[in-house]
């Protein structure tokens, strides 16, 4: 754990049942051929389950109670776990009145597309509401990221393979994450996710990860 002026910590590390990537691949040369589907990784780890810089404005715009109670906290703390590479990111991502503009890009780069290493723009909404979603859990574990930010290609990829994946997924515009966390069942983390009402939730059993995103207030999945 490295510490950061900013307050952020990364730890980058690769899982050992994961390859490494030699390079990140640019999205437009991603080989669709090869079976990367988030199913197929899934079933692979089997039972898992493990500053200052400049300021951007916080929305004034309140939409619901439990929107209001996320943006009236003066400081916003998560911490995150990728899956597929074992990157750990715990970051102050908003301080002082404001979203820190140092703190985003850390989010950003550590819920990138893991395929291919394009780097998405992740939407602060979606970090409030997981800050959110944490203080329901009641626990200061990190969320274990299974899915960020997709390029295009390798949506495209995906939804090639699964009638899962949507072909416009909120993935592609930084709003949405597929998660799980260590202590927690599925099944909570979908309701506590529903109560929020702050966006669409769905639950895969199956394959272990519950999905949020700050879309229009929906559920799927059993």
């Amino acid at each position: 754990m490295v510490a950061r002026p900013n307050t952020t910590d990364l730890t980058i590390g690769i899982t050992p049942d994961i390859p490494p990537e030699s390079a990140p691949v640019p999205c437009s040369a991603l080989d669709t051929s090869v079976e990367t589907g988030r199913r197929g990784f899934l079933r692979g780890l089997g039972g898992l389950f493990l500053g200052a810089g400049a300021a951007i404005a916080a929305p004034t715009i309140i939409t619901n109670p439990a929107e209001a109670a996320s943006v009236a906290a003066p400081r916003r703390q998560l911490s995150f776990v990728s899956l597929h590479t074992s990157e750990k990111l715990k970051v102050t991502y908003y301080n002082n009145g404001s979203y820190d503009r140092s703190a985003l890009k850390d989010v950003n780069h550590m819920l990138r597309d893991w395929r291919t290493g394009e780097v998405g723009n992740m939407d602060p909404k979606l970090l409030d509401l997981l800050f959110q979603l944490r203080q329901r859990l009641r626990t200061d574990e990190p969320f274990q990221v299974i899915s960020g930010y997709r390029c295009p290609k390798t949506n495209a990829m995906l939804a090639s393979k699964s009638e899962g994946v949507a072909t416009k997924s909120l993935h592609m515009e930084g709003k949405a994450i597929d998660i799980t966390m260590a202590g927690r069942q599925l099944s909570r983390i979908r309701q506590e996710a529903l109560n929020l009402r702050m966006g669409g939730v769905g639950i895969y059993s199956k394959t272990g990860f519950v999905h949020v995103d700050t879309g229009r207030v929906r559920q799927w999945g059993v």
